[in-house]
């Protein structure tokens, strides 16, 4: 059991460290505690050489008058991600002599960001690593980026007649467009409209799977699929296109089986039952070239490499080699070619990359400030039972037995939880006044933190003991919203890594959990890694007002960026672009720094007029100077800081 106000230990080591927070475990070789207490990042896992402190990246944002909350994106993590996945998948094609290649995707859905987007395009080039789009708003964006003429263009989603013609568009410009069909009328539509223009589309049949995925997102698997085509679908879509003429137009068959896929067993399952459906369209007589395996390369969250929905019990590599083996030996007992293999792997690739780094502006502690506990004349004698309760304790014979100790420690706790609630009644029905219920709460935590300690080393703690982990805790105020840059740990309880930036050399000295500055009571973080499990409290060095403390919400990369909402009216973040840089002493320069929301524009965002606005209030108080009440002087500042504050950013500034 913790202790809510934990002992230092000069004996901690940066393992002990290692082991709490598991960064090493999550970090996927790019995140490591260095011998100093600060999170490090290893731009590339291959070259330890090139190590980032962490410390010296907010260091720098703060010498360049940077607001946090900031994003900080390290690029060459991104770009390692992309080489990685490419690599693998090409070692493992040649180990197995398989004859197909592989022809990634990236998914744009999971993080659209254009520097992002710009940056797995420009480190996917060599490989004829392409994108995917599933609206028309992302084709847009595709279509003017992904100018490799050997990458694909994969789009899914519900399409409509514009939506169709843009992909056409692509083909004129000679990009390997392909329209997946996620539901009949759509290849009936695909054929008008191509033959209407004279273009000849490539065309792609997603199978609704009968092998359903694992984890969260399974529900997108099965024969209740949202997208898809069941058997009879894909045999009556793929006679129509030989009804048309356009036979040789099926060149791909597509899955996907969920996002986050915490089974290697899910995956095997469901290459093997596409590579099945691949050998008998071939043997039809239609030609396809490409398997896409759809997305669902999971990551891990936390640590446990578990099928835990925010783990995975797999490799990269072992992911890799079951989907070319797998594929490779339907196919060879089918008879039927090597497809090239296609992955829509975003969650994997962009994750890592970007983490949120927010300052600790409050501590809020569950008993707050302590009342003068003088005896008084006259006292209730709930307030007497809660003296001797205190008193008893600091009684206990340190050489009492253990059961002894156990046995009077939990009736001491018992009581004194009664005690409490005893008081709180007394005191809503005028029993006893404001004074005494302070007294009473301040004994009270009191006691429940001299029975914390006491049991913190005990082999058995009670249930209802337990819980004191959690309500002895403090509630640590950090400046940015959870509804903003960490949508999923609030909507679908996704584990985000949080760990302290620095100090963790250190043994922490206070549990806590995280609550953000919106007005919402959902605005929280109370689940946390620790050693590999899911705790309620967040184990915290030192923390002092006097000086800036910073803790890392990791593994952002992926959605977080994107589905942040305008809750509170806080908007976007400041962002910082990091590059490594041997040659620099710190070994990294900020290549961009991009500005988050100000007032003014999220106020534009839901149709309020800023300039108008700036106007009214100045009217307002040149009534108020006329009146004599705001002396013009001060007129003047209150309308200029009026002004200034709607250029201002959204979040607080804590300088």
């Amino acid at each position: 059991m913790a202790d809510g106000n934990i002992s230092a230990d000069s004996s901690w080591t940066i393992q002990d460290a290692e082991r709490v927070y598991g960064v090493s475990s999550w970090g996927g070789g790019y995140f490591q505690i260095g011998d100093n207490g600060n999170v490090h990042v290893v731009p590339t896992p291959n070259n330890n050489d090139v190590q980032i402190d962490m410390k010296a990246v907010i260091d720098e944002i703060r010498s360049e008058n940077i607001q946090f909350p900031v994003v900080i994106r390290f690029h060459d993590v991104l770009r390692s991600q992309v080489i990685n996945l490419n690599e693998t998948f090409i070692e493992t094609i040649k180990e197995a002599k398989y004859e197909g290649h592989y022809r990634g995707v990236y998914p744009i859905k999971v993080n659209q960001m254009r520097e992002v987007v710009e940056e797995i395009v420009d480190a996917g080039n060599p490989y004829a690593y392409g994108l995917e789009a599933g609206s028309k708003p992302e084709l847009l964006a595709v279509l003017a980026y992904n100018t490799n003429t050997e990458a694909l263009t994969i789009l899914n989603g519900y399409k409509d007649e514009e939506f169709i013609k843009l992909a056409l568009l692509g083909r004129k410009l000679g990009r390997k467009v392909v329209v997946v069909i996620e539901k009949f009328s759509e290849l009936q539509l695909l054929i008008k409209v191509a033959k209407e223009l004279n273009i000849e589309p490539i065309v792609g049949l997603r199978a609704k799977m009968q092998s359903k995925g694992q984890g969260r997102w399974q529900g997108s698997s099965g024969e209740r699929a949202k997208f898809g085509l069941s058997i009879s679908e894909i045999i009556n879509a793929a006679r129509l296109l030989q009804t048309h003429g356009m036979a040789d137009t099926l060149k791909l068959l597509h899955f996907h089986i969920g996002s986050q896929l915490p089974e290697i067993r899910a995956i095997k399952d469901a290459v093997n039952e596409s590579a099945r459906i691949y050998a008998e369209l071939v043997k039809m007589g239609f030609r396809l070239e490409y398997v896409d395996v759809g997305g669902g390369l999971g990551i891990d969250y936390d640590g446990s490499k578990s099928t835990a929905d925010s783990s995975r019990n797999y490799s990269l590599q072992e992911y890799v080699a079951d989907v070319i083996y797998g594929m490779r030996e339907v196919c060879d007992l089918e008879g039927v070619p090597h497809p090239h293999i296609v992955t829509e792997s975003g969650r994997a690739i962009t994750a890592h990359h970007s983490c949120v780094i927010t300052e600790v502006v409050g501590e809020i502690k569950p008993d707050g400030a302590s009342v003068d506990l003088a005896t008084g004349e006259n006292e209730h004698v709930l307030l007497k039972n809660m003296r001797e309760l205190s008193l008893s304790l600091q009684e206990q014979s340190a050489g009492a037995d253990e059961k002894s100790s156990l046995r009077n420690y939990q009736e001491i706790y018992n009581d004194a939880t009664q005690y409490k609630e005893q008081a709180s009644d007394a005191f809503g029905l005028r029993v006893i006044g404001l004074e005494e219920l302070g007294k009473i709460e301040t004994l009270y935590w009191q006691i429940m933190r001299q029975v914390q300690h006491f049991y913190r080393h005990a082999e058995f703690v009670p249930e209802e003991v337990q819980s004191l982990d959690f309500s002895l805790s403090s509630q640590y105020l950090c400046n940015f919203s959870i509804f903003q840059s960490a949508v999923d740990s609030w909507a679908i309880d996704q584990i985000l890594p949080v760990v302290p930036i620095t100090g963790l050399h250190t043994q922490p000295v206070n549990n806590g959990s995280l609550v953000d500055i919106t007005c919402d009571s959902d605005g929280k973080i109370d689940r946390f890694v620790i050693e590999h499990a899911i705790d309620s409290v967040l184990p915290m060095p030192a923390y002092s007002r006097d000086e800036p403390f910073y803790l890392g919400l990791f593994l952002t990369g992926a959605y977080q960026d994107v589905m942040g909402d305008m809750h509170n009216l806080f908007g976007r973040l400041n962002e910082v672009h990091i590059f490594s840089y041997d040659d620099d002493p710190q070994d990294f320069y900020i290549e961009e720094f991009v500005r988050g929301s100000n007032i003014d524009h999220v106020l534009s965002v839901m149709q309020y007029h800023p300039s108008a606005m700036a106007i009214d209030v100045k009217k307002l108080i040149d009534k108020e100077v006329s009146k004599g009440n705001i002396k013009p002087r001060e007129g003047v500042k209150w309308t200029d800081f009026y002004e200034n504050s709607l250029s201002a950013y959204t979040y607080l500034n804590t300088d």
